[in-house]
């Protein structure tokens, strides 16, 4: 049986007989701090180096179309340069998901 850490996109989608189930997907607030980033070239098409960068783990790589569900609906081929996509800190990442 599977067990995702509490970073991961699936950590609150259950198992059923082995197997995961329906996602379930995983909110993240908004808040008023939350920065208003234009994506460079650094990280086009790779949200886990961005996330990488801000948060310490790759594994945080859906954070940014969870946070930015109009602008982001495919978390790699929307991430481009020149996108404007709000960036929520950490602080707020540790207490929304627990980490």
């Amino acid at each position: 049986m599977a067990v995702y850490n509490n970073t991961s996109l699936y950590y609150t989608t259950s198992l059923n007989s082995g197997y995961l189930d329906v996602l379930e997907s995983r909110p993240v607030p908004i808040a008023t701090d939350d920065i208003l980033y234009t994506l460079v070239n650094t990280y086009q098409y790779r949200p886990d180096l961005l996330a990488f960068h801000l948060y310490g783990d790759v594994n945080l790589w859906w954070v940014f179309a969870s946070r930015n569900p109009e602008v982001i609906q495919d978390p790699i081929f929307d991430m481009k340069a020149g996108v404007k996509i709000y960036l929520p800190q950490m602080s707020l990442m540790k207490k929304s998901l627990g980490i």
